[in-house]
């Protein structure tokens, strides 16, 4: 599989981070890099990272569906995860995940038509103290409203 000469350059940096015999653990992080890159966790991707970090594909595979970040489909140009964990939830978590399936008229991992935005319901993005919080992409968003997610929705509908 063919990565750019960036991804390539991380990939190397983690392996050699790590002791012989430990560069499994680069694992997640290169899963993570490489989604950014490709657009979603592919078959290809999962034989490439076993080949790279010395496990077998199916170890990869065991990786890819405990961990939520990880996704199999592609995602919108745009990933809005919305926690609805009991900070949350008390704070109006419900309301905006109910509020944001309405707006884009799209439900739990899914994507609008567009490709731009998809939109998830996550359990906890550590960010409690800040609650009802939602992340899009890397970036989180404290404090969200459902005028304030409106805001955002129309500002990501107009990104390139």
């Amino acid at each position: 599989m063919t990565f750019s000469p960036e991804l390539e350059a991380k990939f190397d940096k983690l392996l050699k981070s790590y002791p012989p015999g430990r560069q499994r653990a680069a694992m997640v992080p290169m899963l993570l890099f490489a989604q950014d890159e490709v657009g979603s966790v592919t078959r290809e991707l999962v034989d490439e990272v076993a080949k790279r970090v010395g496990v077998q594909a199916l170890q990869v595979d065991e990786v890819i569906t405990y961990y939520s970040m990880l996704h199999r489909k592609p995602l919108g140009k745009h990933h809005v995860q919305i926690c609805t964990n009991i900070s949350c939830l008390l704070t109006g978590g419900e309301e905006l995940w109910k509020h944001a399936c309405a707006k884009l008229g799209i439900g739990h991992k899914e994507v609008t038509p567009d490709g731009r935005i998809s939109l998830e319901e996550v359990e906890c993005i550590g960010a409690c103290s800040w609650a009802p919080a939602l992340q899009v992409n890397y970036d989180f968003h404290h404090q969200v409203t459902p005028e304030k997610l409106d805001q955002l929705l129309d500002r990501l509908r107009k990104l390139t």
